[in-house]
């Protein structure tokens, strides 16, 4: 089968909720452990029923946002969601309460229960008008981006389409398409403060109705973090200051110096080198067939993972008017197929996303055999420890896209790192907009702009909307899920670790790596880093270790001869 033949149906909801609560039933009440694992799974089934025809939907609408048909479907997800999500709370409280507690956790292991102890935490009906009101604010955000018009050099693009030209040799250009892009946010900036205000309001009543202070310890929990906290993020941020970005400065300082601009400002960062950022060359066909020869010689396992992502059409890559932007990986159960969205406009993020995103798909495609949802994926901040590192561990293969594969992959670490002082921004911005809840949209930017200058004072604007503060209109984590962002960065220093453990022994780093997908979400973020041999980047010393090995590594190299 290939994607355009899996079949979309909308769920039955008053037939999934009998279902539902028949089996939640017989998991409270009946005194048979064969018959409630029974239910378990029958649970599950509905659950992944659901859940595939929520993904057909989501992604359908995604690839073509004015399909009228998905976008009315996708309203009614918006819409019903959260009644399922009722009912998984309801199954969760059963399985905590059952008599043979200890025997499902002998089966299915500890972490499912604790991850069902902090999911009934984030939940109550009283709070479905506030989640179907977040969805609904959501939608609308993507949606905004996803039908942006802009008239540049003659044609109409979307913020998409933009890309090559935010790259172009000639600093005029770059900066008028910046400047066309940026005009775009500017023309809507009050849609995209009052989506923002909305949601910040409606996230802070729902964590006060739960009997939360105020939304960032929901915002933890609906996360499924059962093993850090806020503390633990502020100190770790504390280190990012101290250790990674004082070797981004050293970079941006390179770069500017190499390419020789005095006045270096966020228009020249994607410029890496004198004659241009690394652009990758071919057709989206030759860069499929790229990718299947880079997969099939990594290993067996991503050889047969490729082959079927590939021959089942499982993805959908090429910019186009009308589609959501960004990448993203996701599941369909039922199909037991991962799916994985891009936005090709022929920059090095087209290979970016090869790697990033196809990543995600061989874990998930590695951990499909589990038998409850919850393990397919583990949370955010493990799961981009995949996709990060598959970037890395592709690094032989990258001749296959690149007429000189080197200049890449130097520009790939240092984007690398410069990238984590930008992470923790985000993320130490979303942490005081819900601790003021209260604050304006001019607020707001203000606040975002002083912790940029101190996370990241390399950069410079020469544009006025841009020096007030509303670079973060376009990062759509902040809008869709609040505090997931941190977690790139988490990851990233895995993904360092596992870069280079690989230049020491790449048998021993592929086995690591590839035991941890195999894991899924079966353990929590601080066991995965066990199971892989990860050093914890919370723990003070891991930042500073793995900055100095990737220092050592980029002096080595002679960027003014790539």
């Amino acid at each position: 089968m290939v994607f355009k033949d899996y079949k979309y149906i909308r769920p039955d909801l008053e037939l999934l909720k009998n279902k539902f609560n028949k089996e939640i039933n017989v998991i409270k009440e009946n005194k048979d452990l064969n018959r409630v694992i029974t239910s378990i799974n029958n649970i599950n089934k509905l659950r992944n029923d659901f859940d595939t025809m929520e993904q057909l939907c989501s992604i359908r609408n995604s690839i073509n946002s004015l399909d009228e048909f998905y976008e009315q479907e996708q309203e009614w997800f918006d819409e019903n969601g959260a009644y399922v999500q009722e009912l998984v709370v309801e199954y969760e409280k059963a399985m905590l309460a059952s008599k043979f507690k200890d025997e499902l956790i002998k089966k299915y292991g500890e972490h499912l229960f604790k991850l069902f102890e902090v999911e009934v935490q984030t939940f109550s009906p009283e709070i479905i008008p506030y989640i179907q009101k977040e969805n609904k604010l959501v939608t609308k955000y993507e949606k905004l981006i996803s039908t942006s018009k802009i008239n540049f050099d003659g044609k109409v693009l979307s913020l998409t389409q933009m890309g090559p030209y935010k790259e172009d040799l000639n600093r005029d250009v770059r900066r008028n398409a910046n400047n066309a892009s940026w005009d775009f946010f500017k023309e809507h900036e009050s849609e995209f403060d009052n989506i923002y205000d909305e949601l910040v309001h409606v996230r802070d009543e729902m964590a006060k109705k739960l009997g939360y202070k105020n939304y960032i310890e929901l915002g933890y929990k609906r996360l499924c973090r059962t093993d850090y906290n806020a503390n633990d993020v502020s100190n770790y941020r504390k280190q990012v200051l101290e250790e990674i970005t004082p070797l981004a400065q050293k970079i941006t300082d390179m770069q500017a110096k190499r390419i020789g601009i005095d006045d270096f400002y966020y228009f020249d960062e994607a410029v890496f080198y004198k004659d241009g950022s690394p652009k990758p060359f071919g057709t989206v066909e030759e860069k499929i067939a790229g990718a299947r020869k880079m997969y099939s010689e990594l290993s067996n396992e991503t050889k047969e993972f490729a082959n079927f992502m590939f021959d089942s059409e499982l993805t959908d890559l090429l910019a186009k008017p009308g589609k959501h932007g960004g990448g993203y990986c996701t599941y369909i159960p039922n199909y037991k197929s991962p799916f994985v969205f891009a936005n090709f406009n022929g920059t090095s993020g087209d290979i970016d996303t090869l790697t990033h995103e196809f990543g995600h798909a061989f874990q998930v495609y590695s951990s499909r055999g589990y038998e409850v949802p919850e393990y397919y994926f583990p949370t955010l901040e493990a799961c981009e420890i995949h996709s990060m590192s598959m970037e890395f561990f592709t690094w032989p293969w990258m001749n296959l896209f690149f007429k000189d594969a080197d200049k890449y992959r130097y520009f790939h670490l240092s984007g690398s790192i410069t990238f984590i002082p930008y992470g923790v921004t985000v993320d130490e911005f979303q942490h005081v907009m819900y601790e003021h809840p209260e604050l304006t949209p001019a607020e707001r930017k203000k606040c975002f702009r002083e912790i940029e200058k101190k996370y990241m004072p390399y950069r410079k604007y020469d544009n006025e909307f841009l020096e007030q503060g509303n670079w973060w209109l376009r990062q759509s984590h902040i809008f869709s899920t609040a505090f997931y962002y941190i977690d790139y960065t988490l990851a990233q220093n895995c993904a360092h670790q596992f870069f280079i453990k690989n230049l020491e022994n790449h048998n021993k780093a592929w086995d690591d790596y590839f035991r941890l997908c195999k894991k899924g979400g079966s353990e929590s973020f601080l066991d995965l880093l066990k199971v892989a041999n990860l050093n914890n980047p919370f723990k003070e010393g891991t930042l500073k270790k793995t900055a100095k090995a990737l220092e050592d590594w980029l002096d080595k190299v002679d960027a003014n001869k790539l």
